[in-house]
């Protein structure tokens, strides 16, 4: 008989966690695993796959502005937020019951309760109930961070973006980052009156910077307001139910919602760790080695609530790495080099390696190839808007540093390309490759 009531017990059951339990348990663990809300994690629940859902939504109003070039005749069309809602939500609903059934399926054992660490191989449940495993791995996540000022209270986060009563006519947007970018992308496109405040001069940091400001154009000319160098100094609640928002001592501007979307951090926050001498950086992130283990050798940690890469595709493999490392006696760790990202946005952004400056910075001389180009769909839509692809490439070896795109389905593209630049393959490779044509993809081999 073990010590120990479970050989793991998983805190959240994110991508991550669930991951790590069910690879576990398949190599003969048993494993428990508690969440106080519901399966699946931010990106299922509350991120990236319900947003997706309304971007895809929301490139409808596009599209049937665009069919009539295409020789279609669509009258009485109309918009309803509350069918595509509720709609998305479903989803969200059969998701999380596939998420749970895949635990169920393996035999781990779920808590549908808060579980905070007691000691080193101890846990107790928010029921009162106390537990013990061999290995705990926290796999808590990342949560909204909303700055504290007068009438903070009335502002809304992406949590709860997915659940509005009705489509706001105006909305204020606080932030430049990817969460930000991607909801006034599907608010201006179904209609909403959008404002982005962002306190500093730029959006979208970390990406290319031919990109972000491709992408400002953009979002401009659809009519997207950006204010930049902008902080708020309060909201004050109208009798209608609107919000007068004051920000940089102007006179303040009307909104139905306030969303804020300036920055998640690690959700490590009353989790108990301290009683097993867990260590945590400045910003709440738990401290871990290349294998994910904390500073308590029992206890582990995968996913945001690490803030190393804060990507769900990195807390599934840092989740399996885990599993592999504990239980099936195969030290693994995660490459972080050339992971793909992609910003919704619209049009959307997709990027892999270093960007152009960064690349200077580090290796000096480099060469850039780029494609500016207006997509065919376009063209025959006579939307002005053009898509621009750069590649990064060390000047000596002609070896590909980075890949940078935005256009029409650019996530969707850079995929499969990612792979090239993952590999190590040249300029030159992309050049003896016969073009795709005619497509967007075909400017990946035809840059000059």
């Amino acid at each position: 008989m073990s010590e120990y009531d479970y050989d793991l017990f998983v805190i959240g059951a994110g991508s991550g966690g669930v991951r790590a339990a069910r690879v576990s348990a398949s190599m003969g663990a048993k494993v428990a695993v508690a969440e106080e809300y519901r399966v699946g994690g931010t990106c299922v629940i509350r991120g990236c796959v319900p947003k997706k859902l309304l971007v895809y939504g929301s490139h409808f109003a596009e599209d049937l502005e665009d069919a009539q070039n295409y020789g279609w005749s669509i009258e009485g069309a109309s918009f309803d937020w509350i069918k595509l809602r509720d709609h998305v939500l479903n989803d969200v609903d059969r998701i999380n019951g596939a998420y749970t059934e895949t635990l169920k399926n393996h035999n781990v054992e779920l808590y549908h309760e808060r579980a905070e660490i007691a000691g080193p191989h101890e846990l107790k449940l928010a029921s009162g109930k106390t537990v013990t495993a061999k290995y705990i791995l926290v796999a808590t996540g990342a949560w909204p961070d909303v700055p504290k000022f007068e009438g903070s209270e009335h502002v809304i986060t992406s949590n709860e973006m997915f659940h509005l009563e009705k489509l706001p006519k105006r909305a204020i947007i606080a932030g430049g980052g990817y969460i930000a970018n991607e909801f006034a992308g599907i608010l201006n496109a179904l209609g909403s009156q959008v404002t982005v405040v962002n306190r500093s001069d730029v959006i979208l940091r970390g990406y290319d910077e031919a990109l972000r400001d491709r992408l400002l154009q953009i979002s401009m000319t659809r009519g997207i307001e950006f204010k930049f160098n902008c902080t708020f100094d309060k909201i004050v609640k109208r009798d209608d139910g609107a919000f007068d928002v004051y920000a940089d001592g102007r006179d303040p501007v009307i909104a139905d919602i306030i969303l804020f979307a300036t920055g998640r951090k690690p959700n490590s926050e009353g989790l108990g760790l301290e009683n097993a001498g867990v260590e945590m950086d400045e910003k709440g992130a738990i401290k871990v080695d290349e294998y994910s283990q904390t500073s308590c050798e029992s206890i582990y940690a995968v996913g945001d609530v690490t803030n190393r890469v804060q990507l769900t595709p990195v807390a599934i493999r840092e989740g399996q790495a885990f599993a592999e490392t504990v239980f099936n006696d195969n030290p693994s760790t995660v490459d972080y080099d050339n992971i793909p990202a992609a910003v919704f946005s619209q049009p959307p952004i997709a990027s892999v390696g270093l960007t152009e400056g960064e690349a200077r910075n580090q290796y000096g001389n480099i060469r850039v190839y780029s494609s500016d180009f207006r997509a065919m769909k376009n063209v025959f839509a006579n939307r002005p808007e053009r898509g621009l692809y750069k590649m990064v490439c060390e000047e000596s070896s002609g070896k590909i540093l980075g890949l940078h795109m935005i256009g029409p389905e650019a996530p969707e593209i850079l995929q499969a390309a990612a792979v090239a630049v993952k590999a190590g393959l040249t300029k030159q490779a992309f050049d003896d490759t016969v073009a795709l044509h005619p497509s967007m993809a075909e400017e990946l081999v035809l840059m000059k």
